[in-house]
């Protein structure tokens, strides 16, 4: 099982900076998925930035989300 995410920072470019519970760092575009369905409202910058940290994955406040695990997959590892 992959660890759950504890921070979340919106950057430039629709990507996220994720903190998982072991202290991995990770970055996941979220470009691919905007012209998805529930996710074009995403394209909204000022929207996109609302994301917070639910339950161990990532919410927007209309219930857009990522699991931990497509997260900690697919992230790109900021770690050393």
């Amino acid at each position: 099982m992959n660890p759950e995410v504890k921070s979340v920072e919106p950057l430039e470019n629709h990507q996220l900076k994720l903190r998982f519970e072991n202290s991995d760092l990770k970055i996941f575009d979220v470009s691919p998925y905007l012209n998805k369905g529930i996710f074009k409202e995403l394209q909204d910058n000022n929207y996109f930035k609302s994301v917070r940290v639910a339950s161990g994955a990532v919410q927007w406040p209309h219930e857009q989300d990522f699991s931990h695990d497509t997260l900690y997959l697919l992230g790109r590892s900021l770690n050393a």
